[in-house]
């Protein structure tokens, strides 16, 4: 079993950076872990996907360039820094697991319903 908590939401002026932070409890070594978003009143979207230890990685296109995720395999937590942010990403985050058993792709972002194990969010506002 897999339990993910999240935290380093905030509010912050666009422009402005954060840094989230999902722990995870339980073996996820050979796991894809990302990072989630649904704005209000939108659909959840993926945002970035990580293999938990090779560090491989898929991001949206919509974050490229501007947020990197990262892991500490040492203290079992995942990072998603969000830098150069603007109001459109203001959404609440989650943190997501899945084991391996399919090969990596950025297709893993468009299929939230194959992560079985999810945090409880933490919400990012980004004001103009």
């Amino acid at each position: 079993q897999v339990q993910l908590t999240e935290s380093g939401g905030g509010s912050v002026q666009a422009g402005g950076s954060l840094r989230l932070s999902c722990v995870a409890s339980g073996d996820t070594d050979n796991y894809y872990m990302g990072w989630f978003r649904q704005p209000p009143g939108k659909e959840r979207e993926g945002v970035a996907v990580s293999h938990y230890y090779s560090g491989i990685s898929s991001y949206a296109d919509s974050v490229k360039g501007r947020f990197t995720i990262s892991r500490d395999n040492a203290k079992d937590t995942l990072y998603l820094q969000m830098d150069s942010l603007n109001p459109e990403d203001t959404a609440m985050y989650y943190c997501a697991a899945q084991s391996s058993s399919r090969p990596f792709g950025g297709y893993l972002l468009k299929d939230p319903g194959s992560f079985p194990y999810w945090g409880q969010g933490t919400q990012v506002t980004v004001s103009s």
